[in-house]
């Protein structure tokens, strides 16, 4: 209902024509699936240290693609630590250790998201495939 609302807005008051709109969606899309690429890789390399890697290096794909991969990029990478969160409490209770590696998780994603080299955070010895 929000994003209903928000295109109506969008589209009658700022007058947003529909090609910017499709462009926008175009991007978000392209950028899910950088998203997804990332996500597939880590789990591909199962890599220990190489998380954060993998975060910036998902969002920074993303927002490359414009304003509507970074918003993807946003939103799909605050539903996961969203949803992380939630199930750290079950495995680590209110230890806070699962917090702090939400909050190094963000800190990766808003690192890639804003343009920044996510090798930044390419631990020594990950293959170069990736």
């Amino acid at each position: 209902m929000k994003l209903s609302i928000g295109i109506i807005f969008c589209s009658l008051v700022l007058g947003v024509s529909s090609r910017e709109w499709f462009t926008f969606l175009k991007e978000a899309g392209q950028g899910a699936k950088d998203m997804w690429r990332a996500y597939s890789d880590m789990r591909e390399a199962n890599y220990i240290g190489a998380d954060k890697y993998f975060h910036a290096r998902g969002n920074y794909d993303a927002a490359q693609r414009g304003p509507g991969g970074a918003w993807a990029a946003k939103v799909i990478s605050d539903a996961r630590e969203n949803a992380q969160r939630f199930t750290d409490r079950f495995k680590f209770g209110d230890s806070g250790q699962g917090a702090a590696d939400s909050r190094a998780d963000q800190a990766a994603n808003e690192w890639g998201r804003s343009g920044k080299d996510p090798n930044h955070f390419r631990p020594r010895g990950l293959p170069d495939k990736y």
